[in-house]
């Protein structure tokens, strides 16, 4: 991080991006994937949902620490078709969403995006029917 932000900054960043996700919750029956779209909203607002709840109880740091780790348990979903694995792209990308917020290093990302799994056959599945 660049700068370390406020246990109350985080609070009030995270509310605004729950406001966004909402926002394109409601979007969601305009878009070319309308079903997919509203999982992906969903998917990112419960992320920012639970990183506020986490950070109620802990240091900013650590909701840090804590984000990189919940980074890294999600399987690669790039280069699937964009209405594909709608909640594993939500959480991704309400992750990443978090990591800009708080001005986490980019080196610091790459690396933790190096250690995500890829999709499993049982995912892949999962995304086709």
């Amino acid at each position: 991080m660049k700068e370390p932000m406020t246990t109350d900054q985080l609070l009030q960043g995270l509310k605004h991006y729950r406001r966004i996700a909402r926002q394109d919750m409601l979007r969601a029956p305009e878009t070319p994937w309308p079903a997919a779209f509203l999982k992906h909203a969903e998917c990112r607002r419960e992320m920012y949902v639970a990183l506020g709840t986490y950070a109620e109880k802990h240091a900013p740091d650590d909701v840090v620490t804590h984000a990189l780790k919940l980074y890294e348990a999600i399987p690669f979903s790039t280069g699937t078709p964009e209405h594909e694995h709608p909640e594993l792209k939500g959480q991704e990308n309400a992750l990443e969403n978090f990591f800009l917020l708080v001005g986490l290093d980019p080196k610091t990302r790459r690396e933790a995006r190096s250690r995500r799994p890829k999709l499993t056959p049982t995912e892949e599945a999962a995304a086709g029917s």
